[in-house]
């Protein structure tokens, strides 16, 4: 087998695995959707995904475009809860087996920072594999000091694990009292009593 054809193949396969993961992560965001959607239709919330801002350099056939961010990114979904309180955060998956504190960028960190110490409900909802977390921002933030690494694996994280049910059910344990107490009191915990 020629050299030439093995890194072809490796970057083939590297290809692959880009798109798979993509794939994903697109799966992972519909999931979270269906879950903003459950609480929009129960009356205990209004979250919506935040688009990217960017302009459209130049325009193609077929509907596509070459386009450009115009500012960073700010975090992926913000909203309103039942009673008042704002909600914002970022969601990040992986299907590899860890995930890096370094998947949130320093603005969107800025942002959630900013949001929390007004008094907001902030965190990163991610997917490890075909787990899902809702970690509150403090906790994310200070991963290293928590858990003495600054990447974590779905058994670090199983106290703020959250389930799927009609999408992403990140918020029952903040809704615990409106929803069924025997499937989301302990979720009341992954949130705390600060919000």
């Amino acid at each position: 087998m020629s050299k030439d054809y093995q890194i072809d193949q490796e970057k083939a396969l590297q290809r692959y695995r880009n798109m798979q993961s993509n794939g994903f992560g697109k799966n992972f965001e519909r999931f979270v959707e269906m879950g903003c959607d459950f609480y929009k239709r129960k009356g205990l919330a209004d979250i919506s995904r935040i688009d990217e801002s960017f302009r459209v350099i130049k325009l193609k056939q077929g509907g596509k475009f070459e386009g450009q961010f115009t500012r960073n990114a700010n975090p992926d979904f913000e909203g309103t809860l039942k009673g008042g309180k704002s909600i914002c955060f970022e969601c990040k998956y992986t299907s590899k087996d860890r995930i890096r504190q370094s998947v949130v960028t320093d603005y969107q960190a800025e942002v959630l920072d900013r949001k929390f110490e007004l008094g907001g409900i902030s965190g990163i909802l991610c997917g490890i594999q075909e787990r899902y977390f809702f970690i509150p921002w403090p906790v994310w933030k200070g991963m290293e000091n928590k858990f003495n690494k600054k990447s974590v694996s779905a058994d670090d994280l199983e106290k703020y694990e959250v389930y799927f049910n009609n999408g992403i059910r990140f918020l029952d344990g903040y809704f615990w009292k409106y929803l069924s107490p025997s499937t989301s009191s302990h979720l009341n915990e992954v949130i705390g009593s600060n919000y």
